[in-house]
């Protein structure tokens, strides 16, 4: 045994795409990987779990769309519904991480960066769970 965490995924789930992020071996860093179609559920659900395999994913953070005052709304019900089905194929463990304004924050970091608007739309859902992820990792490793 190695003694490191080894790679985690982070998924931003949207309702038309799904953004992913992946951290390195040691999960101290994330970047951003990918972007998934989600109108088709079934399809976007195997290619996370391919690139869970591909990666060789320890663990797969879900944001949680929470409300602003903390609440859970539908977005939070469609999301567990999306991991109770992930979870049934999946060989890792699923944790969710409090999602609320990451991708105000993915905004102002491709702001940061002179993004134009024409890359945004998958960029936005990739660097939301990067931030999610980051977010996971700081919180766990701290």
């Amino acid at each position: 045994m190695t003694g490191r965490p080894g790679r985690a995924i982070g998924l931003d789930l949207g309702t038309d795409r799904i953004g992913v992020a992946l951290s390195d071996d040691e999960q101290t860093v994330a970047t951003p990987l990918e972007v998934v179609a989600g109108q088709d559920r079934a399809a976007a659900d195997r290619r996370i779990v391919e690139l869970v395999d591909e990666w060789d994913a320890a663990v797969v953070v879900v944001g949680l769309p929470l409300q602003l005052d903390g609440q859970e709304g539908s977005a939070v019900k469609r999301t567990k519904a999306v991991i109770k089905r992930l979870a049934a194929t999946l060989s890792v463990p699923i944790v969710t991480y409090d999602e609320r304004l990451t991708t105000v924050t993915a905004h102002r970091l491709l702001d940061e960066q002179n993004v134009p608007g024409r890359n945004r739309r998958d960029m936005v859902d990739m660097v939301a769970a990067q931030v999610i992820l980051q977010g996971w990792m700081d919180k766990e490793h701290a």
